[in-house]
């Protein structure tokens, strides 16, 4: 059951208006996001930031229990239904965050070096398969020309970091030659968007972010995406097409896991984006040098070697976490 001082610290923090909350020899002060650089950070310079969905509350109360010192705490205003607060204090709670629950709908990101500004122009590369969209587009495309289970299988040892990208996508690619190009029309009209994309679009763009798709997938896929979601650039592989049937090859300079790190800085020159706001999100193996290109590099939903690579992840929210972790 949860402790009525931890109920009511979140009920203040949320509901309430007060600049400070005390109970048990605690007091909570609050401050707005946009302070912590100015006014926090000299006092106070360890903060962790908690986002959550609504089936998380009493969980994150829970834990909530397991803060014992005083500490600096805001909330983090966004546009999307997520709730997310940042917490600072003069030491770092190292048995607080060890302790943070992996069985609720929630995510932990411990500030440890200087976040993207949410206000300043920047760049977001995105991967598409599994982090933009929900599916393998290289998979799906398989099962519609009915080799499905052995190109699933490469494409597993693809992501896990097992196999070079270019050899398992020629072999994968070889798989489809035959089939008829409707498939690549079906699959366009039926892409399933991943859950927070739109919504984390929408908060970016109204602040000169630069919105960029970055794919070992295809280029009718990401081409569908841009016009669809109003992006800046996509990059992908060209399928050859021949009397309206593939051929099992792709065309033209492969896009692997180099090629995508270098859009983080063929698309940062381009569009003049400062230093310390080019960000990355993907979720395999070969999405790493081009996290690791980027200033802030996010792993959705990945795998291991991805995860260990990484600044941040995101494990159970969906896309729209990524705008907390910028700074408002």
């Amino acid at each position: 059951m949860e402790s009525q001082k931890n109920i009511q610290a979140l009920t203040w923090l949320f509901s309430g208006f007060d600049a400070s909350f005390t109970h048990s020899d605690i007091t909570l002060t609050r401050y707005f996001e946009d302070e912590f650089i100015n006014n926090i950070q000299i006092k106070q310079p360890h903060r962790f930031r908690v986002i959550f969905d609504e089936s998380a509350f009493d969980g994150i109360s829970q834990w909530f229990e397991g803060l014992e010192q005083d500490c600096s705490i805001a909330v983090l205003m966004r546009h999307n239904s997520l709730k997310g607060v940042e917490i600072a204090s003069s030491s770092r709670l190292t048995q607080l965050i060890e302790q943070f629950p992996a069985d609720i709908n929630a995510e932990i990101l411990e500030v440890t070096q200087a976040l993207p500004s949410f206000f300043k122009p920047g760049l977001l590369v995105m991967d598409m398969d599994s982090t933009a969209i929900q599916i393998e587009c290289i998979d799906e495309l398989a099962a519609m020309a009915g080799v499905g289970d052995a190109v699933s299988e490469v494409t597993e040892r693809a992501m896990q970091g097992e196999l070079d990208f270019e050899e398992s996508l020629r072999l994968r690619v070889g798989k489809l030659a035959g089939a008829s190009e409707e498939i690549i029309t079906t699959l366009c009209q039926n892409l399933p968007l991943m859950p927070g994309l739109e919504s984390l679009v929408a908060e970016l763009k109204p602040n000169d972010w630069k919105l960029v798709l970055a794919s070992g997938g295809f280029t009718p896929f990401v081409g569908h995406l841009k016009e669809l979601l109003k992006l800046d650039a996509a990059y992908a592989n060209e399928l050859v097409i021949k009397d309206g049937k593939l051929t099992g090859e792709v065309t033209g300079e492969v896009v692997d896991a180099q090629y995508k790190a270098d859009v983080i800085d063929k698309s940062s020159a381009s569009w003049q984006i400062a230093a310390g706001q080019r960000m990355a999100i993907g979720d395999g193996a070969n999405d790493i040098p081009m996290v690791n290109a980027a200033d802030f590099g996010v792993a959705f939903h990945a795998k291991p070697k991805l995860l260990a690579a990484a600044d941040a992840s995101i494990q159970k929210l969906d896309l729209r976490c990524l705008v907390f972790y910028l700074q408002g």
